[in-house]
């Protein structure tokens, strides 16, 4: 049996650290990708020896809806390209849960398939939701995956003031992904995944 995190202290210490991230000076953050609808930066990550990229973009659907399709579960299976598999280990509470997820191979498969599992969070935040999560050390492996690794990640959505049926949508997100591939390649992948990630949620949006 895995030794399971106290789950209250997690949630409050990645609820903090990614309100700290959401609070950081425009000047601390460089474009690393832009289009019409996204913006992508970056900063060097303090947790490891990547980058902590932080994406924005507004989403054409009230915050529930936004933020149900992005937490674990059925939905998000269903439109997230990249993810290949979302399995629940263990519930603490309606919006807390430990899961493990898979990830398809990336740039003409010079990334693997990778395994995560991480601790993930739901709560209130000013007049939206708060969708945040960090990976476990969890010692049972699978041996066709790399195991990688989340340093605390997660993503605010908020309604539009203009426009209150549509959401504004902000994600930080810094994963170390571990296994032999240049961080090069990893920042390059980050940042178009990123914005297909948007892409793919809106449209599975409009289709709901």
């Amino acid at each position: 049996m895995e030794a399971l995190p106290d789950a209250a202290v997690l949630a409050t210490r990645l609820k903090n650290t990614l309100i700290q991230y959401h609070n950081l000076e425009d000047e601390k953050w460089r474009v690393a990708k832009k289009t019409k609808d996204v913006t992508i930066w970056r900063k060097p990550s303090e947790e490891f020896n990547g980058y902590l990229f932080k994406a924005q973009g507004v989403i054409d659907d009230v915050v529930n809806s936004v933020i149900d399709h992005i937490r674990p579960g059925p939905c998000r299976l269903d439109w997230d390209s990249l993810m290949t598999s979302l399995d629940i280990l263990e519930h603490f509470e309606e919006n807390c849960c430990v899961m493990r997820y898979t990830t398809a191979g990336q740039l003409w498969n010079i990334i693997s398939p990778r395994e995560f599992v991480d601790f993930s969070y739901t709560v209130g935040y000013k007049e939206g939701l708060l969708s945040c999560g960090i990976s476990l050390d969890w010692s049972e492996k699978r041996s066709e995956f790399v195991r990688g690794y989340n340093h605390p990640c997660g993503w605010f959505c908020v309604p539009l003031k203009e426009s209150p049926s549509r959401s504004l949508l902000t994600g930080y997100i810094q994963t170390d992904l571990r296994g032999m591939i240049p961080q090069s390649a990893v920042d390059t992948a980050m940042a178009s995944t990123l914005i297909n990630f948007y892409g793919d949620l809106q449209r599975a949006l409009k289709k709901a």
